[in-house]
């Protein structure tokens, strides 16, 4: 997939999960994380992407929705953000698989 890679401030994420900034995790774009009548069930939940941006590759975790992202896009935590690019950029191409 690609598409945009942004960073947010994690917290109570849709997967029903705490997460913090120095969490290696994501949230993913709506249109690929679909709906569900509960969306601590969505399958989506805790699998694993490997994102590739310009300044590295990072694996991360499935733990959230990102509302505004468009498909193929991911909204990373600061911490894996920085793996793949410098936080100054705020939106860099990305790439990423199902890992």
């Amino acid at each position: 997939y690609s598409g945009d890679g942004t960073y947010y401030a994690p917290g109570l994420g849709s997967c029903g999960h705490d997460n913090k900034d120095t969490d290696m995790i994501a949230a993913l774009n709506a249109p690929q994380m679909g709906s569900y009548p509960n969306p601590n069930n969505n399958p989506n939940c805790g699998k694993y992407a490997k994102v590739t941006g310009p300044k590295g590759t990072v694996r991360v975790k499935i733990v959230d929705t990102c509302p505004p992202c468009l498909s193929g896009s991911l909204d990373l935590s600061p911490a894996a953000f920085v793996k793949i690019a410098n936080l100054a950029q705020g939106r860099v191409n990305i790439h990423w698989e199902w890992d």
